[in-house]
């Protein structure tokens, strides 16, 4: 059997909230502590959970204390419905316990947090029937086969998937007989996903799934959650791996010291940040201010490298050196454009390049 915050634990087996209760409203949700439904979630319909909402998670200046730290320090942000986000920082900026909030395993000081319409505090089975979670680490009976689990788990949910769909859609197809402790690493992971998925969650949380995958294994998994993207499923993804959450993330919040620092698109903030450096062996005979002159940009001269630092006006710089040199006979020799990364906003963010 899990624990808390280890492997997968079906929410409608934690405690509280019986068969016998009942779908509130969105007006008869319990609004102590200041937590309620918001009213622009009224939209598209969840279908089995006969509440209308698009979007899945709504926070509204979360802040969290333990003692005199300040865990989380008021977080706002919102997740759609069939989006990945990604919540991303270092360790302590207060990720985890944000989670844990939304899961409805910590209660919050202040603010507001909706979870499918829902306090999490006050979620009844019915919510909890729409969730999955997926942790860092599972403990499961390894002479059970990968069949028999899944069965078992299918068996704490209300309309769970089938079996085989869901073995399909993790590609475990062929290993329905398999004994669980018989499975590879990579192999596991995705029986965590299975079991985080065959209660058919309108909302998935991935808590770094990837930890410890080889290049190969990892990117095969980014396809398993991508099809799962495609299912609608909406997904909390927490990682380390910057390439993971600029692959798989629509959207992202990257949390440092307890708050939110950046917030958005991959594209966008990797656009915010600005700066493509254009560099290449400085051709002989050219001068520094003769090479200025011809790209229209001031460069500079390192070890034989010549380079310069972009914000706008980067194809107008490239198509004038490229003129240049096809006229002149001139190589550009080792020419790279190089274009800031998530990595670079997460360290900017996070203050970890200074």
């Amino acid at each position: 059997m899990h624990r808390l915050r280890k492997g997968i634990w079906p929410l409608n087996h934690l405690s509280g909230g019986g068969d016998n209760e009942v779908v509130a409203s969105a007006r008869e949700v319990d609004d102590a502590d200041g937590f309620g439904v918001s009213s622009e979630s009224t939209a598209h319909p969840f279908g089995r959970g006969s509440r209308f909402v698009t979007k899945v998670i709504e926070v509204g200046n979360l802040t969290k204390r333990f003692g005199r730290l300040v865990a989380v320090n008021d977080v706002s942000f919102f997740v759609e419905e069939g989006e990945i986000f990604g919540l991303l920082g270092e360790n302590g900026a207060g990720k985890t316990t944000t989670i844990e909030i939304l899961e409805g395993f910590q209660k919050a000081d202040e603010g507001t947090v909706l979870v499918l319409g829902i306090n999490p505090r006050h979620g009844h089975r019915h919510w909890r029937d729409r969730i999955g979670l997926v942790l860092q680490e599972s403990d499961f009976d390894p002479l059970h086969t990968v069949g028999e689990t899944l069965g078992l788990f299918a068996s704490f949910f209300s309309k769970p998937r089938d079996v085989t769909e869901t073995l399909a859609l993790v590609g475990l197809s062929d290993k329905v007989n398999e004994r669980v402790g018989k499975l590879s690493g990579g192999q596991k992971r995705r029986v965590d996903v299975a079991l985080g998925i065959i209660g058919h969650p309108q909302l998935l949380f991935l808590d770094e799934p990837t930890t410890g995958f080889d290049p190969v294994a990892r990117r095969e998994f980014w396809t398993v959650i991508e099809g799962l993207r495609e299912t609608g499923t909406a997904i909390v993804l927490t990682t380390h791996y910057m390439e993971e959450a600029e692959r798989l993330c629509d959207r992202l919040a990257i949390m440092a010291k307890g708050q939110i620092a950046a917030e958005g698109t991959c594209s966008t903030l990797i656009s915010a940040l600005g700066s493509t450096t254009i560099r290449f062996e400085m051709p002989r005979d050219v001068e520094v201010p003769m090479l200025c002159a011809i790209a229209g940009a001031n460069f500079t001269v390192r070890d034989n490298i010549a380079s310069t630092l972009l914000g706008e006006g980067v194809q107008e710089v490239l198509l004038r050196l490229l003129t240049w040199s096809t006229s002149s006979g001139t190589d550009l020799v080792g020419l790279e454009i190089v274009r800031p990364t998530l990595n670079d906003v997460f360290l900017g963010a996070t203050g970890s390049d200074e």
